[in-house]
């Protein structure tokens, strides 16, 4: 607190580690209406079996784009609730201090050294605990669902580039692969690195607050980062698991946490 405030501060720029979970739902596309930001999936809709969006203005089930970082702030977790509050003071105070500052809003993270014991963490570890144990893998909804994931070391280059660039401003940046990958296909690649003895079970079941695809929007990264990912799915899934398979930490209580969800009334189906 003392080096942010002080009137001799020698900070010339700051880095914050954000999160696209400041969009929620994000960038979406309407036959009728064209690009939209869908609020949170209805309940009815996903007791129904119906995953996809809705366009805010029509009734239309829409189609996922990749998502830039003017796309409106729609948190639907307290999660990114608090990323898009951390995001907004660091850079209201970087621009009043005339300091540059990048919120770098990473999709999801993965790679060696990530707890493999949380079963809250992220779920490729939950997937890979499953399938080296030779148990079921649950997927959630219909296994469509997308995520971008991006490999940590694409993550650390964007982290060094966003405080050795020579560019001077407040920005939000995407930082990512670009690609989208279902849920399915996750755990059909992990079942498939194990030895394919886990039976991947597609569940219907649905957590509230969760996103139905995510697709980041890298033309600002290479713009003002020249960032680039290099790490293509498949690659560091690969490295990942490898790592995980000489690692014994296997998720604690992770039926137990399922059932606790369902009890608080944060899992349907």
């Amino acid at each position: 607190d003392y080096l942010m405030n002080a009137r001799d501060s020698r900070i010339q720029r700051i880095v914050v580690a954000s999160s696209r979970a400041v969009y929620g739902e994000g960038k979406y596309f309407c036959e009728t209406h064209g690009v939209v930001y869908p609020k949170e999936r209805l309940v009815e809709d996903m007791d129904a079996g119906n995953f996809e969006p809705r366009c805010p203005r029509c009734p239309s089930f829409c189609r996922p784009l990749p998502t830039d970082e003017g796309a409106p702030y729609q948190p639907t977790s307290f999660y990114g609730l608090t990323k898009q509050i951390q995001e907004q003071m660091i850079l209201l105070f970087a621009k009043a201090r005339g300091i540059a500052a990048y919120a770098l809003r990473f999709q999801n993270v993965y790679g060696p050294g990530q707890s493999l014991s949380n079963p809250y963490t992220g779920v490729l570890a939950v997937f890979a605990g499953q399938a080296r144990q030779g148990k079921p893998i649950y997927v959630f909804e219909d296994g469509e669902e997308s995520r971008d994931f991006v490999y940590v070391q694409d993550v650390v280059e964007a982290t060094v580039k966003a405080l050795k660039t020579p560019q001077e401003g407040v920005y939000t940046v995407n930082i990512g692969s670009g690609q989208p990958t279902t849920l399915r296909e996750v755990a059909e690649r992990i079942n498939h690195f194990f030895g394919n003895r886990s039976l991947i079970k597609i569940t219907g079941s649905y957590r509230l607050g969760d996103i139905r695809h995510n697709i980041a929007d890298l033309r600002r990264a290479k713009e003002l980062l020249d960032y680039e990912p290099r790490w293509s799915f498949p690659m560091g899934l690969q490295n990942f698991l490898r790592w995980a398979e000489t690692h014994h930490e296997e998720a604690q209580g992770y039926e137990e946490s399922l059932q606790q969800m369902r009890q608080r009334g944060l899992m349907r189906g």
